[in-house]
């Protein structure tokens, strides 16, 4: 089953929380339409950075490659591997963006598909948010025990495995 990252995004302005319907559910996984379609889909998500980076990438790889005279299978091998990369990483790519976006990562939740992940998550989040917030016990007072010894050290202390100075070995 899939697995789904929840993402709650910053409140607007004159909100003191997000509102539900705005939660991104972020699939684990291999983005098919990341592989085949990369530019359309990082355009669709608007992850311009990734979308510039994809295309530096893209460029260098076919002049060096083409520099080098690499042949055809080679240029394709190499076009290949930069898309299979985009869609294994895709779903990392698009909660970077979140992140950087200050949307914070509520947690996990595995469903079938996207709907029935939303519902798991949202019957758990509403059962939380009813509950009264337990308060959290109160930290123990530190205990101090006195030192052993008070004042400086005496010629006869040892610092080691012996028991005396100059004690036997």
């Amino acid at each position: 089953m899939p697995t789904y990252t929840v993402h709650e995004p910053p409140p607007r302005k004159g909100e003191s929380a997000s509102a539900p319907e705005r939660f991104v559910f972020v699939r684990d996984g291999f983005y098919v339409w990341a592989f085949l379609l990369a530019p359309l889909w990082l355009l669709w998500r608007r992850l311009w950075l990734a979308f510039a980076i994809f295309l530096a990438v893209n460029i260098a790889l076919g002049v060096g490659l083409m520099l080098i005279g690499a042949p055809g299978i080679v240029k394709y091998l190499v076009t290949l591997l930069v898309a299979l990369l985009i869609g294994f990483e895709a779903s990392s790519i698009w909660r970077r963006k979140l992140a950087w976006k200050r949307w914070k990562m509520l947690g996990f939740v595995v469903g079938e598909n996207s709907e029935a992940a939303e519902q798991r998550f949202f019957t758990e989040w509403t059962k939380r948010k009813t509950e009264e917030p337990a308060q959290p016990p109160a930290p123990p007072q530190p205990q101090y025990s006195a030192p052993v010894r008070r004042g400086p050290p005496s010629s006869n202390d040892v610092i080691g495995l012996f028991p005396e100075p100059e004690g036997r070995q």
